[in-house]
């Protein structure tokens, strides 16, 4: 069974910066692509990033794209989102994903596995 761990969470001030972490148990990491989602106090949940199998492609929400970078290293079994210039409405609850084929979606459905989600706050 797969089993997906989010961590980095927390307090950032606005312009601020923080790194995510999701470090996954179970499976073999490096045959699945991986994702990114988020999800505010009465949203929906929503894409932000994803990343291929190897790393060599990545797809990001228009609203994160050149502010957010996903990454991923197989060795640790882990994925990253390092997030900059971070603004109000990135405050949500992230949730890494696992998916399906070679390049990750931005469709929740096509994810297998969920980590439990770190909370993210901007302060003003």
């Amino acid at each position: 069974q797969v089993q997906l761990v989010e961590s980095g969470g927390g307090l950032v001030q606005q312009g601020g910066s923080l790194r995510l972490s999701c470090t996954a148990s179970g499976g073999t990491f490096s045959n699945y692509p991986m994702g990114w989602f988020r999800q505010a106090p009465g949203k929906e949940r929503e894409f932000v990033a994803a990343i291929s199998r190897r790393g060599a492609s990545t797809d990001y929400a228009d609203s994160v794209k050149g502010r957010f970078t996903i990454s991923r290293d197989n060795a640790k079994n882990t994925m990253y989102l390092q997030m900059n210039s971070m603004k109000s409405e990135d405050m949500a609850v992230y949730y890494c994903a696992q998916g399906r084929g070679i390049y990750g979606s931005r469709r929740s459905g096509e994810y297998d596995y969920w980590g439990q989600g770190t909370q993210v706050t901007v302060s003003s």
